[in-house]
């Protein structure tokens, strides 16, 4: 019996079997069987669902232009050319394969990692409450304006100012994207603020940051959903925000409190929203807590699913096949089926609560994969709980590969 002559398959059919590979690292193998399939088969797939996210690790030197990406997929590192994301640069969230980084000056921009597209996103000196900014006065470059509610009536206005280290690490928490804006699609961005707990949004045609107002404190998390962000409270509530008209229109979700955990994160999975309540718990770091430094460890996560009906939340005790992956990044739900490596009913999560800067300081992250059958913290390989070697910041983040 003859052998098969693989290469001779027809192009139609070629690029027929490529959609049905859903994992990019298989797609890439599969154009690399010979010349036929990779000119029958696009470069760049563009009917890739959501890949495994790859945890992008600290830098292990300040100088160098390269950064590792842990895969939980082989349980390898992969290292990437990506000076966009250099020592001096902070992360401040990852979206659809895009992370938003901050610089110490007032460029905001998206970096693909995989393909090193960039895209500039209006500066920190266009917040709301960014009345100032010069370079020149060093220590001071910023000044801002903050609101204190007086009684709810009076409003007292105060200004301050901000060196350009502390606007990099502190003033944004997060920056949310509704969708990838790869190949020029239209997007719309939304950022937590830390300083004053306000959201603030961007959209296409703008040269600056917009302020929703009414939605201060709502700053817990923030994710898109059906064309709208919804935005949590640290009890549990709800600011529905609408930025894609000509002004935000923000309706509220008010559920019965759930006051008692540290940090609350938005999720949606199988078509339904979830809030996800993190609990900490002072680390027992000797070595730490003799210099003045307290470390906080993940203790527990608690899942609840939101009753529309009810304007409730209900406790959710199983995830089933879905898993989920928190931390910086806008959270994410996949289905652990699809990725053979993976187990459902598990929280994979990073470390964003962290009271240290970006200025190079050690630090124990938390990290870890959270079982939600028995309450177990399982260590990742790429950074176990125990390690007494500490890396550097800033704390690994999420990114989900993206190759277009």
């Amino acid at each position: 019996m003859s052998s098969v002559d693989w290469s001779s398959l027809p192009p139609e059919l070629i690029q027929k079997i490529s959609i049905d590979l859903k994992i990019y690292a298989d797609y890439i193998r599969f154009r690399a069987v010979c010349t036929t399939w990779r000119t029958s088969t696009p470069t760049t797939p563009t009917h890739l669902p959501c890949q495994l996210p790859w945890l992008m690790l600290p830098q292990s030197r300040s100088s160098s232009h390269r950064r590792a990406f842990f895969n939980l997929a082989d349980n390898k590192c992969h290292v990437l050319g990506l000076p966009e994301a250099s020592h001096r640069r902070r992360h401040s969230g990852s979206s659809h394969g895009w992370l938003v980084m901050l610089d110490e000056y007032p460029p905001i921009f998206l970096v693909n990692p995989l393909t090193r597209a960039k895209i500039d996103l209006p500066p920190l000196s266009t917040f709301p409450c960014v009345v100032g900014f010069d370079v020149f006065n060093v220590g001071r470059e910023y000044v801002l304006q903050s609101s204190d509610d007086d009684s709810h009536v009076n409003y007292v206005s105060r200004f301050y100012t901000c060196g350009l280290k502390e606007m990099r690490d502190s003033f944004v928490k997060k920056i949310v994207l509704s969708n990838s804006p790869s190949g020029g699609s239209k997007f719309l961005a939304l950022a937590i603020i830390n300083k004053t707990g306000d959201l603030a949004y961007w959209k296409d045609g703008l040269n600056s940051w917009g302020l929703i107002e009414g939605a201060r404190s709502f700053c817990e998390d923030v994710i898109y959903f059906n064309g709208l962000f919804y935005a949590a409270d640290k009890n549990g509530s709800i600011a529905v925000c609408d930025v894609g008209g000509d002004s935000p229109r923000v309706e509220f979700i008010r559920t019965p409190g759930l006051s008692d955990g540290d940090m609350q994160y938005l999720v949606i999975a199988n078509g339904e929203l979830l809030l996800v309540t993190r609990y900490l718990e002072l680390a027992s770091d000797l070595g730490q807590l003799q210099i003045g430094i307290g470390t906080y460890e993940t203790r527990e996560f608690r899942v609840f699913k939101l009753d529309l009906s009810g304007s409730k939340w209900e406790r959710v005790m199983s995830l089933g096949d879905t898993m989920l992956f928190l931390g910086e990044n806008s959270s994410l739900a996949l289905v652990a089926s699809d990725f053979p490596e993976c187990r459902g009913n598990r929280i994979y999560f990073t470390d964003d609560f962290s009271e240290l800067d970006y200025s190079g300081f050690p630090g124990n992250h938390d990290l870890g994969i959270f079982d939600l059958e028995d309450g177990t913290i399982e260590q990742l390989p790429c950074h176990p709980r125990t390690s007494h070697s500490h890396l550097q910041w800033p704390p690994p983040i999420w990114v989900t590969p993206n190759p277009c």
